[in-house]
């Protein structure tokens, strides 16, 4: 287990209320050790039925679905 795993287990603030979170540098997690499986479900579980969602802005990875996200809650697109 690594520092970054257990933030979903703290349940500060910025978990629990934020409209959306975003775990990015996902592609980093083998080597500093992290368990993104077991990020993924605590997170879920903190935060009930708020979205998750995890990317790599490097190569682009999940960056659609924070785009989508943004439009519809901030922009009000269906």
């Amino acid at each position: 287990m690594s520092d970054g795993d257990d933030i979903p287990r703290k349940r500060g603030p910025g978990l629990v209320q934020s409209d959306l979170l975003i775990v990015n540098k996902i592609d980093l997690a083998p080597y500093v050790g992290s368990n993104l499986d077991l990020m993924a479900r605590e997170s879920a579980e903190a935060r009930g039925s708020k979205p998750v969602i995890f990317t790599n802005c490097r190569i682009g990875e999940g960056l659609d679905e924070v785009i989508a996200r943004l439009a519809h809650d901030v922009l009000l697109e269906p």
